[in-house]
């Protein structure tokens, strides 16, 4: 990379800065002030906020697409489309409608506080960001040469730095700036490698042949199992959160409608791109890395700069809002619940849950080498935990008694948990029986929702619904 491309990211992480730092929180704010920044989150903030902040995993993106191509809009794409949608049918107006600030608390009006502590547990360790500080750590090496574990530390510190003084007013301003940059950067990037490589045709003449099929060469079994994980999208903290703060019930339901769009039309921008690096870079040994290493071939001085922006927004927009997340539900959920007599200090922990959550990421990144393989091991174990509970929890008038809620959400988590393990059982690396571990835990939580689930009445259930 040039001067100028250095010169260009250096103005970005200035002006990243400046966003983020302009308003600090008050001493006396309040935890809906901190979480939710009053919510009063407009159309085009709701928008841009959830659009960059779900499509952190840019990195993995290339990954898949590099690898499998076109199967990329079945695997990443359609399936959260659809989940996304139904969440926008069913759950956006009674989540802005409820007086929740966070998931945890609807468990908790629904189901108690062990159900409560239980899902808080599992939301936090779900919303660690590893696998986008995975990425950061990946695109400083590509970026300034750094080894990953420097990338992974200095990445990580300047993406929350903002978040620690300014909560959730913070990471809107700053998502809206890095929503712009995402979508300009891909942009450039395939209208450059359309007018110096040509479109279908070329890609048609240089990939192999599974990467223009729908499956890309894998088996339908697991193309079948990320439309399962998608589903985590109904129990998505960051899709809530943000339906929390939004202004009115309308803007959640449509700003969820229009981010769909949005995700269309940057997922035909990156899995065209996915399939240029392939075809551009069939040799490349790490795919992980598909998309900064198409740049640095195929683009200019100052170009290069602004698509580095582009992933580095992508990302970072992600990093800042997971670890907000994840810090909100220790010091809003898990601590008060464990300790009595903190819920006035709720800022406090949540400063303290971002280190804590900081460091539990980097832990993991350095662990995991591959994004996919994070994505897949938290929502296999995850999704079957929370997904009916948290459901039934705002829709209908069927619940879980409390005991049997908290039955549900740890004994199907568990049993995913103990299913993901057995691949390191078995000499082959395969799952008990061949099976995905996101299945017998679902399964098991399905059945005990229809075997002890009950009618409430209006008395029964919580307010907003």
């Amino acid at each position: 990379m040039h001067l100028v491309d250095y010169g260009i990211i250096v103005v970005y992480l200035g002006l990243l800065l400046w966003l983020g730092l302009a308003r600090r929180l008050r001493r006396d704010s309040s935890a809906a002030d901190m979480i939710l920044g009053g919510r009063m989150l407009t159309l085009p903030a709701f928008v841009a906020s959830l659009v960059s902040t779900w499509y952190g995993g840019i990195l993995g993106v290339g990954e898949y697409s590099f690898k499998y191509g076109l199967s990329n809009w079945l695997v990443f794409g359609l399936p959260y489309y659809l989940a996304a949608a139904l969440f926008a049918i069913f759950l956006a107006r009674r989540a802005r409608e409820s007086e929740s600030l966070t998931i945890p608390q609807r468990l908790g009006l629904a189901y108690g506080d062990k159900t409560a502590l239980a899902g808080a547990t599992i939301i936090f360790v779900m919303t660690v960001p590893a696998a986008y500080i995975l990425m950061l750590g990946v695109l400083c090496q590509f970026l300034f040469g750094w080894p990953a574990w420097v990338g992974i530390l200095s990445g990580t510190i300047f993406s929350i730095v903002y978040v620690y003084t300014g909560g959730f007013r913070s990471v809107v301003r700053t998502d809206l700036f890095q929503f712009v940059l995402m979508f300009v950067g891909f942009a450039v990037l395939l209208v450059i490698l359309f007018a110096d490589y040509g479109g279908l045709s070329f890609l048609r003449a240089n990939l192999p042949s599974d990467h223009l099929s729908w499956h890309g060469g894998n088996t339908g079994w697991y193309i079948a199992v990320w439309y399962v994980i998608a589903l985590a999208t109904l129990i998505e903290p960051a899709f809530y959160q943000r339906c929390y703060a939004a202004r009115t019930p309308r803007v959640a339901r449509r700003g969820i409608f229009i981010a769909i769009a949005c995700w269309c039309l940057f997922d035909f921008m990156t899995t065209s791109c996915g399939l240029y690096a392939r075809a551009l870079l069939p040799d490349l040994a790490d795919p992980v890395g598909a998309y900064p290493a198409l740049a640095l071939m195929v683009l200019p001085v100052g170009l290069l700069g602004l698509f580095a922006l582009a992933l580095l927004a992508t990302v970072m927009s992600t990093v800042d809002s997971y670890s907000f997340l994840a810090a909100a539900t220790y010091g809003n959920d898990i601590v008060p619940r464990l300790r009595s007599g903190m819920k006035t200090r709720i800022s406090f922990h949540t400063r303290v849950g971002l280190f804590i959550s900081t460091i539990l990421a980097v832990i993991l990144a350095l662990f995991f080498r591959s994004v996919v393989d994070i994505w897949h091991a938290l929502g296999s174990i995850g999704t079957p935990a929370l997904l009916v509970p948290v459901f039934f929890a705002f829709v209908g008038r069927r619940r879980l008694p409390p005991r049997h809620a908290f039955l549900s959400v740890v004994s199907s988590g568990s049993i995913s948990l103990l299913w993901y393990l057995s691949q390191f059982l078995n000499a082959d690396g395969a799952y008990w029986w061949g099976v995905e571990p996101i299945f017998p835990g679902l399964l098991w939580s399905l059945v005990l929702f229809a075997l002890f689930s009950r009618h409430v009445g209006g008395d029964d259930l919580p307010k907003g619904q």
